[in-house]
């Protein structure tokens, strides 16, 4: 059963793909570190980079899992210095990590969220490595009709999981479903959305997409904010960074259930880190939080977040890596390095590629425990990178984005369009739209509409098909489950206590 794993780490263990899990948990780790730029932001610069560089999928792969998971580590240390949060899922780790900071407590509190990353990040390695495999059974049974309902499953559960918003998220995934169509129709030969361009006949360039959603409208933001002096960027004294046992053993609790509750949440198609960071310190205040000290510096509400985000981004890699569909906007990314290999995943990867799918996993163990080594005793080193100035970041992020597209593509049409997606990413940003849903739209409408066209074709044009197996009929069920219980919930919690007067 777990041959693959076997293969995995006989391809991790080459010393080519050691040294980029290293160098990927490295880049990571800093680009967690740099308020804004995130796991997204660090792959989509470095994933055109590591195609032209002519890695094999295995190592590319291996590479940017590393940034993704060293990116988790990395977000915790400017919520807990400058209580501005590196990335989404780093925002909880602001409640009762900067408070500890201002209680002179910053090396602690820096050494405690490393080891509760790790203590995440491990128990969903090993869930990815248990249940996997067994998902990639089940998937094997899903035809077109059953791949189109999880389709609307994931859709459904972005739309209520991810933001506080769920009406700008649908908004955001429908722009990315709209974008994605743009290009000649495979079916019917029809032109989309092209307005007479021959540059767009082919559609959007999935790295011309993400570099300028994502590093375009970073910088543009970067540049608005670079004259702000109402943010003090002074870095607390750090003090010792080695965490006592007993500040471990006092949090081993909250550590395995955020652990087990982010990987669950991981799992989910379209969630994400800030969804499990949420969830678990809520979950954990309620159950442990008896003199309301969360929020004014207890270490458990330290440790839940940074478990649960670390615990998230591993397991965002089961439906990834089984069903083909991301489980948060950075896996839509490394689905999309995958798809330049011309290596589709879903539910046959682990027979027909045991080299990728076992090489990654293989690859997050490596990178776990090599991130726990840099973190606890280099957490002074990397906090210095906060004090870069923006006058060196935004020309370095720029470089690396134009330098990627431009390898690719050769053509200065494909840097027009990186820049003007550039500034519709800004402008969404600046509305308060989150990108995530939007590149999760772009990745799984295309396959909703492929999946949606073979089911009919099948059934002859009969809808019915759409819900006839037990497997669409449960996913169905469950969508509609999603979108009706959080409005239906409050609504009777409400009734209740007048019903009982």
């Amino acid at each position: 059963m777990f041959d693959f794993l076997i293969e995995g780490f006989g391809v991790a263990l080459t010393p080519l793909n050691l040294g980029l899990a290293f160098l990927g948990a490295l880049l990571g780790t800093l680009f967690g570190a740099l308020p804004g730029i995130g796991p997204i932001n660090g792959i989509a610069i470095l994933m055109p980079l590591a195609y032209t560089l002519g890695l094999p999928a295995e190592s590319a792969l291996i590479l940017l899992a590393g940034i993704y998971t060293g990116a988790e580590y990395g977000g915790r240390m400017s919520s807990i210095l400058l209580n501005v949060p590196g990335d989404a899922g780093a925002v909880m780790t602001t409640l009762d990590g900067h408070p500890l900071a201002k209680r002179g407590l910053a090396g602690p509190a820096l050494g405690l969220s490393a080891v509760a990353s790790f203590v995440g990040a491990t128990i969903a390695i090993i869930g990815l490595t248990l249940f996997a495999p067994l998902l990639a059974r089940v998937a094997v049974m899903f035809g077109p009709a059953e791949f189109f309902a999880l389709m609307v499953f994931a859709f459904s559960s972005m739309s209520v999981m991810m933001g506080k918003d769920p009406i700008k998220t649908a908004i955001g995934a429908v722009l990315g479903v709209l974008i994605g169509t743009v290009g000649v129709d495979s079916g019917t030969g029809v032109m989309r959305y092209t307005f007479g361009m021959p540059e767009l006949y082919d559609g959007i360039d999935f790295v011309v997409m993400i570099i300028g959603l994502f590093a375009i409208s970073e910088i543009l933001l970067m540049l608005e904010h670079a004259h702000r002096d109402d943010v003090d960027d002074t870095l607390p004294p750090l003090g010792r960074v080695f965490v006592s046992l007993k500040e471990v053993m006092a949090c081993k609790g909250t550590m395995l259930r955020s652990g087990v509750l982010g990987f669950i949440i991981g799992v989910l198609p379209g969630t994400g880190a800030s969804v499990a960071g949420a969830v678990s310190y809520t979950t954990e205040k309620r159950l442990v939080d008896k003199d309301n000290t969360f929020g004014t510096g207890d270490m458990r509400g330290l440790a839940a977040p940074e478990a649960a985000n670390n615990a998230s981004a591993a397991g965002s890699f089961v439906p990834m890596l089984t069903l083909g569909i991301p489980g948060s906007g950075t896996t839509a990314v490394l689905l999309g390095a995958l798809m330049l290999y011309n290596i589709t995943p879903g539910p046959m990867m682990f027979t027909d590629n045991p080299e990728v799918a076992g090489g990654l996993i293989a690859s997050l163990y490596i990178g776990n425990l090599v991130l726990l080594a840099l973190n606890l005793p280099l957490a002074g080193v990397f906090a210095k990178v906060l004090t870069i100035p923006r006058w060196v970041l935004v020309p370095a992020i720029a470089v690396l984005s134009f330098v990627g597209v431009y390898q690719l593509h050769s053509d200065l049409t494909a840097i027009y369009l990186m820049l003007v997606i550039g500034v519709f990413g800004y402008l969404l940003r600046k509305l308060g739209f989150s990108l995530a849903p939007v590149i999760l739209g772009y990745v799984l409408g295309g396959l909703m509409e492929e999946n949606l066209r073979r089911a009919l074709a099948i059934s002859g044009g009969d809808t019915a098909i759409l819900w006839q197996s037990g497997i669409s009929l449960s996913l169905w069920i469950a969508a509609s489950a999603l979108l009706v219980l959080p409005w239906l919930v409050p609504k009777l919690l409400k009734q209740r206590p007048s019903s009982q007067a």
